[in-house]
């Protein structure tokens, strides 16, 4: 495939360790690698973030590329981007993954267009075709379908979304290489002037097994119910557009195509149509459940279990049964 060769993960950190998007994303590459007999490279940008290798090492990582700083502790695009750039480009990886998160999608098209590459979004799925070229799945027709796509152009970037791959398992650990990045030369037209930390009360929605979301078919005043059923469920409340515009939710909890891809066990969606928006936003869900009033809303299309009813008056009843068969 020309002169690239192997493939890498642009990494991202959680809380002194690799994100789970990354995790998953080195499940991926390290298979991708491992078929195309070719290394798998890691590249972490951040503050300290070399306590990370012996974590690196044990998910198959062959050569992991370190740019550290403090001046990197907060993402900036501009410096993110140049870093990433300048190792990718020296690395001359055929295929580069990143998650389908917030630096993910600012950084994937920037990268493509100075790579010359081809650019994947959204992706649920990557494989190899026969001659060994990417082919990354994605949804279309708003999570209606799923379709391959290919590209013959190097390097083949492709941005994953979180949770639509498993993690990888930690093996006994490879013998990785470090290479120290420099950030000397890194400038940026972005100042960062202030960064506010969220509190959040419960998991994120991201990362819950069960999300109770709530739609523009429920009432402000109603909007107690979703939480107590979400409460009894263990886990976290979501929505659509207008209750976010309303500020029954934060940004965070917002689900759809402006908002969080999320991958629950449970989904349940109380008082939303169905729009293909949304949808795009929680269609891998393992289950969906549905509370609606409408019988011919959307949604029920897309569910697995449907309630038409009065959310006031099926809500109620779930969250009594609930109590009753787990104590709570």
């Amino acid at each position: 495939m020309d002169d690239h060769r192997g493939v890498l993960v642009v990494g991202e950190l959680g809380q002194s360790r690799l994100a789970t998007v990354t995790r998953e994303l080195l499940g991926a590459g390290r298979r991708l690698a491992d078929e195309l007999g070719e290394p798998l490279g890691l590249l972490l940008i951040g503050d300290a973030v070399s306590g990370c290798d012996t974590e690196a090492s044990a998910l198959g990582v062959d050569t992991l590329y370190v740019a550290e700083g403090p001046h990197l502790a907060a993402y900036n695009g501009d410096v993110y981007m140049e870093i990433a750039g300048t190792v990718a480009g020296e690395t001359a990886a055929a295929v580069i993954l990143m998650g389908h998160t917030t630096a993910g999608r600012e950084m994937g098209p920037r990268l493509a267009a100075r790579l010359g590459g081809s650019l994947f979004t959204d992706c649920v799925d990557l494989a190899l075709d026969a001659a060994r070229w990417l082919v990354a799945t994605r949804p279309v027709y708003g999570g209606n379908a799923m379709a391959g796509f290919v590209s013959k152009t190097l390097p083949q970037i492709a941005t994953v979304r979180p949770k639509a791959m498993p993690e990888t398992a930690a093996c006994t650990g490879k013998n990785m290489s470090t290479v120290a990045v420099s950030t000397d030369s890194t400038l940026s037209r972005i100042e960062l002037s202030e960064v506010v930390v969220e509190e959040a009360a419960g998991p994120r929605i991201e990362d819950a097994g069960v999300v109770v979301a709530v739609g523009a078919g429920v009432r402000q005043e109603d909007f107690g119910l979703v939480c107590d059923l979400a409460q009894v469920l263990g886990g976290a409340v979501g929505g659509t557009r207008l209750p976010y515009e309303e500020g029954w939710i934060p940004a965070s909890s917002q689900i759809g195509q402006t908002g969080k891809m999320i991958t629950p066990d449970l989904y349940v969606a109380v008082g939303i149509s169905g729009a293909p928006q949304h949808m795009a936003g929680c269609t891998g869900a393992k289950r969906i459940v549905a509370i609606n009033n409408d019988p011919e809303a959307h949604i029920f299309k897309m569910a697995d279990y449907g309630i038409v009813a009065d959310y006031k008056e099926a809500l109620p009843v779930l969250i009594e049964k609930i109590r009753e068969m787990t104590g709570a």
